[in-house]
């Protein structure tokens, strides 16, 4: 499996347990198998060069759980960024939609008993559907493979973060007419 990490530096060997807790699948490596999401996604820092480092995942022998956008996505998510233990710990890889950031504010509305789970459910089922692969465990930290890094040059940044900026005000409007319904 190709895979694909945006950041601000070349990740030869990475580490599962850099980074965030609370994330949508927990703890881990992230990557996306799609390029392309992995490049427009790509944050910038001033100062800093932005890399996209490609690797290839030998899949055999791991445990993969593979998530659809569905109630036992939404509630790991609801989990893992309310950081409960993780249901899915006997999994080496978790893969699945990756939630629109829209979700920090509908767990809030949710858990507050303002907005039902349902609602929210299809609030992010409506958005752009973009693939995650998390490697969660040393195994399967073992089977990935750094291929090569590239740099992202400032112009495809730019025009990147337009592009993004567009799906998310597509996507915050259609949220928009739903809650008014």
């Amino acid at each position: 499996m190709r895979l694909y990490h945006a950041g601000f530096f070349e990740i030869k060997k990475p580490d599962i347990h850099f980074g965030r807790k609370n994330a949508d699948f927990g703890q881990g490596f992230y990557l996306s198998p799609d390029p392309d999401f992995s490049r427009r996604w790509a944050r910038t820092e001033k100062g800093k060069d932005t890399y996209i480092n490609t690797y290839e995942l030998d899949t055999e022998g791991l445990k993969i759980k593979v998530l659809k956008r569905n109630e036992e996505w939404f509630s790991y998510i609801s989990k893992n960024r309310n950081e409960v233990k993780d249901a899915f710990s006997e999994f080496d890889v978790i893969e699945g939609p990756i939630a629109n950031d829209i979700i920090y504010d509908l767990l809030g509305i949710t858990t507050s008993g303002c907005l039902k789970s349902e609602l929210s459910l299809k609030i992010l089922s409506m958005g752009p559907e973009y693939t995650q692969v998390v490697i969660k465990t040393e195994k399967a930290k073992d089977a990935l493979t750094f291929i090569s890094s590239e740099i992202l040059e400032p112009k495809e940044m730019e025009k990147n973060r337009e592009e993004v900026k567009r799906e998310e005000e597509k996507f915050q409007s259609v949220v928009s007419e739903l809650l008014a319904e």
